[in-house]
This record gives structure tokens, sequence and C-alpha cells, in this order.
């Protein structure tokens, strides 16, 4: 079991890579395709709404099918097709259809693990694991970051995106061979998606996944990227250098959560306070765009630390889930989550290109206040949901 955990990490490392790559590639995606920013989160947000539709079938076949078939398949025809597609991307078109083809093939790879978490271990350690497998697959943000730059300069990003197919397609064997599904739930009772949605309680908690992770997974995919590059006139390496700064940051904040649990001894306001500190950080943002580089990326630290709650949100929502529903619970959670990124990502790529004029700040004051006005008034609402730590 943990050897096959330990090749379901392996592809989440290769899911966060993929969601945060665009960040790096933007200059010379812009040069060499002609793609301008608006494109690009289009892109972006296509990986994020793709992902989010397969959530309910990924729930469905992980309940039915397993954990093992289920993202092994999916992995190998669309992360690694998809991969493909953007090596030999002549446009924007191409780079969307890429997009949406590794989102499908990631789209399994994290519940997968939550789900034989969910049937294997006590839950109270659910949001330790899960944050413990977010973290390290973080490392995938990380490589996103300079190393993808520099991976970049020495064979090309159509080299860079050949090689990651063949990656991918490794783990995905990897995956087929390793993990061994856990034992179902005999005599289960019926049910689906639509007895989770009558739970009042699960309600604050959607509406907390919804606005949770989108500003550190927005900031981070995409808009890093442009806008050190239009600020504070970063070049490639700059650009990789701040977003390695703040995938680290999404690294350690995804281990810290965990252990801040089990010391505070509530999930609620674990959450509530985690994420108020990232409303606070991109509220600085907008004020102060052009203080200094430094101040900036430490802010953006900050969101990336604060918002790496994604992982315990899940475990606060799985708190209340009959087991027999656990495999359709994680994935409409992750559904809401991971959708609220794409959608954020195709406003914000609106919200940027409407304001397209000077001081050219403009635009990421924009997408700064968007992000923290959401996310305050999802904690309006969090704060009335009711706590539970198992």
């Amino acid at each position: 079991m943990k050897v096959g955990i330990t090749s379901l990490v392996a592809a989440y490392v290769l899911s966060q890579f993929y969601r945060a790559f665009l960040a790096v590639l933007s200059p010379v995606l812009a040069s060499e395709l002609g793609a301008t920013a608006e494109d690009l989160a289009a892109a972006s947000g296509l990986w994020f709404l793709s992902f989010a539709l397969m959530q309910l079938p990924v729930g469905w076949a992980l309940d039915s099918i397993g954990p093992r078939r289920t993202t092994a398949t999916l992995l190998a025809f669309g992360g690694a097709g998809g991969a493909a597609v953007f090596a030999v991307a002549q446009g924007p078109v191409a780079l969307w259809v890429a997009m949406i083809l590794i989102g499908a093939g990631c789209a399994p790879v994290l519940m997968a693990s939550f789900y034989i978490f969910a049937r294997t271990y006590s839950a109270a350690v659910f949001g330790t694991l899960a944050g413990a497998v977010i973290g390290f697959g973080s490392l995938g943000n990380v490589a996103a970051s300079l190393p993808l730059s520099a991976t970049v300069d020495a064979f090309g990003w159509r080299g860079t995106l050949w090689a990651m197919a063949g990656i991918t397609l490794v783990v995905a064997a990897g995956i087929a061979l390793l993990v061994r599904d856990p034992q179902r739930v005999t005599h289960e009772a019926k049910g689906s998606v639509f007895d989770l949605m009558r739970m009042p309680a699960l309600w604050p908690v959607v509406i907390m996944m919804v606005v949770c992770y989108a500003p550190a997974a927005g900031l981070r995919g995409l808009w890093v990227g442009p806008y050190f590059a239009d600020v504070f006139h970063a070049d490639a390496a700059g650009i990789g250098r701040a977003s390695l700064v703040m995938g680290l940051a999404m690294v350690v904040g995804n281990f810290a959560y965990g252990p801040m649990e089990r010391f505070l001894g509530t999930r609620k306001w674990l959450i509530f306070g985690g994420n108020l500190a990232v409303a606070l950080c991109l509220a600085a943002l907008w004020a102060i765009p052009t203080a200094s580089a430094l101040t900036a990326l430490a802010l953006l630290a900050g969101v990336g630390f604060f918002g790496s709650s994604f992982g315990m949100v899940v475990a606060h929502g799985r708190a209340f889930f009959p087991p027999h529903l656990v495999g359709r619970g994680v994935t409409l959670l992750n559904l809401f989550g991971i959708a609220a990124v794409g959608l954020a990502q195709v406003v914000t790529g609106r919200l940027h290109a409407a304001a397209l004029t000077p001081p050219e700040t403009a635009p990421y004051q924009a997408i700064f206040a968007f992000f923290a006005v959401s996310l305050l008034a999802g904690l309006v609402i969090y704060a009335f949901s009711r706590d539970r730590t198992d």
C-alpha cells in the first residue's frame, strides 16, 4: 500500500507541475506562438475546468472500479497525451486542447490517494495525510519554477514537454503495477452526490472550498509571471525565482496545517484564520503593488503559505461523509475547489485585458482585489459552519 501511495504522490507531483508551468513558459509562448496573457489565462482555466468536470465520473469510478485502474488509465491517455499535444502546438487553440486533456488526465490522482486514506486509515489522521500528500506533491509546483526555466533554456520548451509526456506515461504504468485497491465496502447503502448536497452542514464547507484555493493556485499557476515581468521587469530567471519562492511557501504551508490542527484542536478556526491571512496579503498587494519586488514576493509567499488549506478543508467536509459515499464526497469537494480556480482564471484573464491601461500595475491590482473580495465573502459564510475534528 505504501509503495502504491508513493506512485500516486509522484503522479500528484506531475499534477501540480501541469497546473503551474504556464507562468514560466508565458514569455516563450508569447514570442513563438503569439499567445497573449488572456490566451494563457484561458488555457490555465481550461485545465482546471476540465479537471473539475471529471470529478463526478471519477468519484463514481473510485467507488465502483477502484483507484488503480481509474488513475492509471486517465493519466496515461489524458496526461501523457495532452503533454504530447502541447509539445507540437502551433498556436493558442492547440494549447487549450492540450490543457483540457492534461486536466482530465490529472483529475483522479489526488482523489485516489484521499479515497485510499479514507478507506484504510483512521478519520482522525485524514487531514494530516491529505496535507502530506499535497505537500510532497507541491514539489511539482517547485519544479515548474526555476528548474523548468533552466530546462527550457537547455532543451527548449518543446523538448521539455516531450520529456514530460514520457515521464507521465512511466508514472501511469507505475500506478497500474503498484497501487492496490482498498477492500470494498460490503452491503453498502445506496446513495449519490445528491444525498451529500442535502446535508446542511456541508454547504459552508463547500463555499470555503470554492474560495480558498483560487488565490494561491491562480497567482502561482499564471499571474506571478506576468506580474513580475510587467511591474518589476523580471527576466525568465527572475520569474523562475519568484515562482520558486511561492511554490516552496505552498509546500511548507501544506505540511504545516496538519500539526496546527492538532495543536489548536479545531479545523474550522484554523481554516478561517489561515484564509483571513491570505485576504490580508492580497489586500496589501492591491494597496502597494509597486513597493518593491521583495515586498511583493513576501506577500505572494504569504498567499502561498496560508492559502494551502485545501487538504484541511477536504478533511472538514470528509468528517460528514458516510463510508459508502467517501469517493463521491471527496471528489465533489474537489469539483467545487478546482472549478472555482478555472472560472477565476477566465475572469482574471478578462480583468487583465480590460485594465490594460497605465499604470502597469492596474491589471494586477484588479486581480488581487477580485481574489481578496471573493475570499472575504466566503469567510463570512464559513464563519457559520459546524466544526468537526474527528
